[in-house]
């Protein structure tokens, strides 16, 4: 190679990249420490300003490996308020009365729980509660830019998760979670582990889709999965 006419070309690269603003240098890693006050910025601002919803979800049981034939089904319409927390109006149920009775009533008992006022806040993905570390890199979840941060609970609970967050790169929403609870909510229960995805609707991050895997001494092991439709937000006035 004519390494005279290889330099050349290396300047007029670089030329070009000087005046057109275009870096061949890898992406710099974001600090840290304002990623995760951004999500805690936009944890806060999500509770400040959603001020209820309504929505239908679709829930399903499946006993051991088998997610086809599901066990039980149920249809509720949740509608969450500020001041009061998370309602369900059952709209349709079938299948096993003993998985829907052990397994989905027990769920939706234990979602008004950590839904109420006073415990809310304790449920949030947030530092108060998870120690966070940011992971290298921009991930693409559901067609977004993404960071990805490693939590861990700073004390145990049934709804505190031990795994990976990862939120939008450009607002800090929440776009998925991945992980296992770190405890279990009874004793007839295993921990499970839990995937959960969001959408941004009217500016707030809300869940589009869960799954949990969990062993149960009465149910042996099962999978719950979750879909979350027809939304209608109200923004605090």
């Amino acid at each position: 190679m004519n390494f005279h006419r290889y330099g050349r070309i290396q300047a007029i690269g670089s030329s070009l990249a000087f005046a057109f603003g275009v870096s061949f240098l890898p992406a710099q890693q974001p600090d840290a420490a304002a990623v995760v006050k951004g999500v805690d910025a936009a944890v806060h601002a999500r509770a400040d300003h959603l001020a209820g919803y309504t929505a239908t979800e679709h829930y399903a049981v499946f006993k051991g490996k088998d997610e086809v034939h599901p066990a039980a089904e149920m249809t509720v319409r949740t509608t969450y308020r500020k001041e009061s927390g998370k309602n369900y109006e059952i709209l349709s149920e079938s299948g096993s009365a003993l998985v829907r009775k052990f397994g989905l009533l027990p769920l939706l008992d234990h979602e008004k729980q950590i839904n109420l006022p006073e415990n809310r806040e304790a449920a949030w993905f947030t530092s108060a509660n998870y120690e966070m570390r940011l992971k290298p890199g921009i991930e693409q979840i559901d067609g977004r830019d993404c960071y990805a941060l490693a939590i861990h609970p700073r004390h145990k609970a049934p709804n505190l998760i031990e795994g990976t967050l990862w939120v939008d790169a450009k607002d800090f929403t929440i776009v998925q979670i991945v992980g296992t609870s770190s405890s279990s909510p009874s004793l007839w229960t295993s921990p499970a582990h839990v995937e959960r995805h969001y959408v941004t609707l009217s500016g707030f991050g809300m869940a589009t889709r869960a799954r949990a895997v969990t062993d149960s001494f009465v149910l042996g092991q099962f999978i719950v999965t979750i879909d979350y439709r027809n939304y209608q937000m109200q923004a605090q006035p």
